[in-house]
């Protein structure tokens, strides 16, 4: 097999020192002259010299590696990109750490499952977790001691910078829409519904949009499970066969918005004709769905950036420990197209 080409063969190949080839390989050109960094980096196209990231990172102590981890909050299991949110969400966040020489390892935890060995046998330079309840695993979270940016957490206190929306405000938004147009019984199709989650937070919305109305809480049109297609189709089906005075629906997630619209539409029911359907997140596909899918728009993509820009800002601080630890609203809108009609 083919030894790997090392620092000093890129030194020997240029007639430098290993520490030129160094200053060179870290960014460091103003301590060697001009002529010395193009003979260096000569040899590295020459030997097609790739850096060793590994060796580096244990004399820097910096491995320029950001994790990504989603938990599974759900006992179901979902693959981790299964929902389009989190694919336009990563890839936001990478892009914006490329821009700054970082890499993404992404990783899902199985509920009840550790963080900490993620983050320390990675030897992480920081990490971006979505979606943590405040449970024990929070206080795991402070003992890595490395930064760590929070996406959609309700957890109240400010030992970490923070991105996310006024979910409880999206739901009251989507709830008030479908009022507004003349619908009073209304359904909801949700996760899990677990106390200070976006989800609950996003049922406490709906609740108060139908108090605000006057208008009386059914527990039995409140639909909980999981955040997925497949419960949406479930849902979906049972509404339509088993509640028809219901007309419209509030998805908590767009995804499952698309799941209700199919079961309703195999059930030989039509939307927005029979039953009217609002989603939540305005993903790239609602916009492609057929038909097109009015929803709770959040702006996925600025989210993934400002986490990441949170975090690069803590990592490349000269001082990590001491800078403000920030929460970052993005705003909501709703996204009028063709699955609610008035009555």
């Amino acid at each position: 097999m083919k030894r790997r080409t090392t620092i000093k063969d890129v030194a020997r190949h240029a007639g430098v020192s290993t520490a030129a080839v160094s200053y060179v390989l870290n960014g460091k050109e103003n301590r060697v002259s001009p002529e010395t960094v193009e003979k260096i980096r000569e040899a590295i196209r020459e030997l097609n010299y790739i850096p060793d990231f590994s060796a580096r990172s244990l004399v820097k102590n910096a491995s320029k590696l950001v994790g990504v981890i989603i938990p599974q909050t759900e006992d179901s299991k979902q693959l981790i990109l299964e929902n389009p949110f989190y694919s336009e969400m990563v890839s936001n966040i990478e892009s914006k750490l490329r821009e700054h020489g970082y890499h993404l390892i992404l990783s899902g935890v199985d509920k009840g499952k550790s963080y900490l060995d993620i983050s320390v046998q990675r030897n992480l330079d920081g990490a971006i977790i979505m979606g943590i309840y405040p449970e024990q695993f929070y206080a795991e979270l402070k003992e890595v001691k490395i930064p760590i940016v929070l996406i959609d957490s309700y957890i109240n206190d400010t030992y970490f910078s923070k991105v996310g929306i006024d979910d409880e405000q999206g739901g009251y938004l989507a709830t008030r829409y479908l009022i507004d147009r003349g619908h009073r019984n209304i359904a909801l199709v949700t996760g899990s519904i677990r106390k200070d989650g976006v989800v609950e937070k996003r049922f406490l919305g709906y609740k108060r949009a139908l108090q605000e109305a006057g208008i009386f809480y059914n527990p039995d049109y409140v639909f909980e499970h999981s955040v997925s297609y497949a419960y949406g189709y479930e849902a979906g089906k049972a509404i339509a066969a088993g509640h028809p005075e219901i007309t419209a629906v509030f998805a908590t997630a767009d995804m499952v918005a698309f799941g209700v619209i199919q079961g309703i539409k195999e059930s030989g029911k039509d939307v927005p004709e029979d039953l009217s359907v609002i989603g939540f997140d305005d993903i790239f596909l609602s916009r492609m769905f057929v038909p097109p899918l009015t929803t709770v728009r959040q702006d996925i993509a600025l989210k993934g950036r400002k986490a990441a820009e949170l975090l690069l800002e803590i990592i490349e601080s000269d001082e990590p420990d001491v800078v403000d630890r920030k929460m970052e609203e993005i705003p909501l809108s709703i996204v009028e197209r063709q699955t609610v009609r008035s009555l």
